[in-house]
């Protein structure tokens, strides 16, 4: 059932209430109390009406670090879900690829490298697209964007590494653009403590992306590190892109800015320890949508439809009909 719109949605901006619109809801759809089935990825399919997630790191049943994929089926009430038998390992964040494919970042294990996997939403089979930076396994690739040129660009944090399931990192924490036509892989930003969430303006002029360093995956968190996302201007010489112009963009002061989406608008969403913070394109905190434990990720449905990801529990969070994601443009 919907919950008390008064309690979830706080506005720090009248323009706020344009976002939000008259009767905001937040609906429970699902709850799975064996393990936090929903953390990353939310990966929406419009015309199957389908939500793609991954969970929180688990143990398996051979005591093993383990990651689920989940589908959720959105047409029925209660939603239906169920598990997909993949073996990619330790999967993180995601976007569509193609009409019925995903693009999976993958954590990596011990004895299977880090890289970005391609799943079909038909079949689940998987093929590992790129996993090293010329012949450096990547680290723990955690989330990824695609341009509208076809280039790859994803965030390669430490994580797996604190968590015990990756080996001694080999590159630092950066962010990287990969282009699957030319195979051309570059380093495009560094100098993070750990690099998240990623994500264009609706225009592809700026990147966004999150420095989640303020809690380590050991766990320890120090107030003292960085929680912010950092804006790059998407810049062009000599036929290729570069990220430039970095410079602060916000701070979220509950938590850690995890997954990161805009809308047509170019107002910047990200996952917070106090639900989804909301800014606008030039910095301003306009409201919070209040979930209680926080969102990791979410994603945009159709018409201000958000799906949060608590963990869990999944979260519908309906704003104004005209508010539209700009990844799908919904």
């Amino acid at each position: 059932m919907p919950t008390n719109s008064e309690t979830c949605f706080r506005i720090h901006d009248r323009r706020f209430s344009v976002i939000v619109g008259p009767t905001p809801t937040l609906e429970l759809l699902a709850e799975h109390q064996a393990y936090p089935f929903a953390h990353e990825a939310g990966v929406f399919f419009p015309d199957s009406n389908d939500l793609y997630i991954t969970s929180n790191r688990c143990v398996g049943p051979d005591n093993e670090n383990k990651v689920y994929i989940t589908r959720v089926d959105l047409d029925q009430r209660p939603v239906a879900y169920e598990e997909v038998p993949t073996d990619i390992p330790m999967a993180n964040g995601g976007i569509n690829y193609g009409q019925s494919d995903i693009l999976l970042c993958s954590q990596g294990s011990m004895d299977q490298p880090s890289g970005l996997y391609r799943m079909s939403t038909r079949s689940y089979e998987s093929q590992l697209l790129k996993s090293e930076f010329f012949g450096r396994e990547f680290n723990s690739v955690n989330d990824v964007v695609v341009h509208t040129d076809g280039s790859v660009w994803f965030t390669d944090p430490i994580y797996g590494f604190e968590q015990g399931y990756r080996p001694s990192p080999r590159l630092p924490n950066q962010v990287y653009r990969w282009c699957p036509n030319s195979e051309n892989i570059r380093a495009m930003a560094d100098g993070f403590g750990r690099p998240n969430g990623i994500c264009f303006s609706p225009d592809e002029k700026r990147a966004y992306i999150t420095d989640t360093d303020r809690v380590h995956g050991d766990g320890t968190v120090d107030d003292q590190r960085v929680s912010s996302i950092y804006a790059f201007d998407i810049s062009e010489y000599d036929g290729e892109k570069f990220l430039t112009n970095r410079r602060l963009f916000a701070m979220a002061d509950q938590g850690i800015p995890d997954g990161i989406k805009c809308d047509l608008e170019g107002n910047v969403y990200s996952g917070c320890g106090d639900g989804i913070n909301v800014w606008s394109p030039g910095g301003v905190l306009l409201g919070r949508i209040i979930i209680e434990g926080g969102v990791a990720n979410f994603c945009f449905g159709r018409n201000g439809e958000i799906f949060a990801l608590n963990e869990h529990r999944l979260w519908r969070v309906q704003l104004g009909a005209t508010v539209k994601g700009a990844l799908l443009g919904l």
